[in-house]
């Protein structure tokens, strides 16, 4: 077990969200499969739990997505599972399940590989324990591969040795503002990964600067991007479809470039345990050029076709991409 559940342990009292995800690209781009177990737990109130697929194509129209939420009856986390929701789980090694409900049918049936270690995106242990920050995260498997089959709306899509990852995400409260950028056997190179989140904070009446926190595994070599100390030289521009970031890090510094067809975005409401809501961008068959700088290097360029993810979250609701028909929380 490289990570555990956390929502079992969280009184009645507390606010609490929780999402084990997993991103899978088929092998040269133009297809994802974006596949959510999340809980959602107001205060004072029993938690509810959600199962959200999407599927990303290029030759499509847009994404196609759907969603079902339960009660708590139907959440749980059994001895050797990571987390089950209405008969669907994710347990080391494999991911299955189903959703019927008020959008398009879907079931899976996945098996991944162990790949690479356990990412820790926060630099220190006790971040993990501590008040702050609100949102914690990690990737029990950040660089596996997948294989099996998915099913939405009556479409089948064979997975057969598709790179991606399984992460892990939870907390309090949702940042104010946060981006998800992540791609999988970078040049060809398998467990060569970039992982990193991004965002900022609301404090009180105040909101932090950009903060980052990941890695960039290029020619097997594990690079630390972002931390606190590195917040200074962190620069975002970020759009609906598209962002431009500057991640200095430990003995690295990437110049990151994703865009994204605005037809392959998809759009979800996310609600925050104490609310009010965001709304939550995410691409996963995104266009990404990363130029990586480390001492001792001539500068390395990675470009990665329609297989990288970018996800952008916000409070804004003026970003032109439809949203889900489906609430949240």
């Amino acid at each position: 077990m490289r990570t555990a559940a956390r929502f079992e342990g969280v009184g009645i009292d507390a606010g609490h969200y929780e999402s084990f995800y997993i991103k899978a690209t088929e092998p040269g781009g133009g297809r994802s499969v974006w596949l959510r177990y999340t809980v959602h737990k107001r205060p004072s109130e029993a938690p509810t739990a959600s199962l959200w697929l999407t599927l990303f194509d290029t030759k499509a129209s847009g994404p196609r997505a759907t969603k079902a939420t339960f009660g708590a009856a139907e959440l749980g986390a059994p001895e050797g599972t990571y987390i089950k929701i209405d008969g669907a789980e994710l347990v080391p090694g494999s991911a299955s399940g189903s959703i019927s409900g008020d959008g398009p049918e879907a079931s899976w049936d996945l098996r991944f590989t162990d790949g690479r270690e356990t990412l820790y995106h926060l630099p220190y242990e006790r971040l993990y324990t501590s008040a702050l920050p609100r949102t914690k995260l990690l990737s029990p498997y950040p660089a596996s591969h997948f294989d099996g089959e998915l099913v939405i709306g009556g479409e089948r899509v064979l997975l057969a040795g598709w790179p991606g990852m399984v992460g892990h995400n939870w907390g309090s409260e949702h940042a104010e503002r946060w981006i998800w950028l992540q791609a999988s056997d970078l040049g060809g190179r398998t467990g060569d990964y970039i992982d990193a989140a991004i965002g900022r904070v609301k404090i009180g009446r105040w909101t932090t600067p950009w903060v980052a926190n990941g890695q960039i595994v290029l020619d097997g070599e594990p690079l630390r991007l972002g931390g606190l100390t590195s917040a200074y030289g962190t620069e975002v521009d970020e759009g609906p479809a598209a962002c431009e970031l500057l991640l200095p890090g430990r003995n690295v510094r990437v110049k990151a470039s994703v865009k994204a067809d605005p037809k392959d975005v998809v759009a979800w409401v996310y609600a925050d345990p104490k609310g009010p809501e965001h709304n939550t961008l995410n691409c996963s068959i995104s266009d990404l050029r990363l130029d990586v700088e480390r001492p001792g290097h001539k500068t390395a360029t990675v470009e990665v076709s329609k297989a990288a993810a970018y996800e952008l979250g916000s409070r804004d609701t003026d970003h032109g991409i439809a949203l889900q028909p489906f609430a949240d929380g």
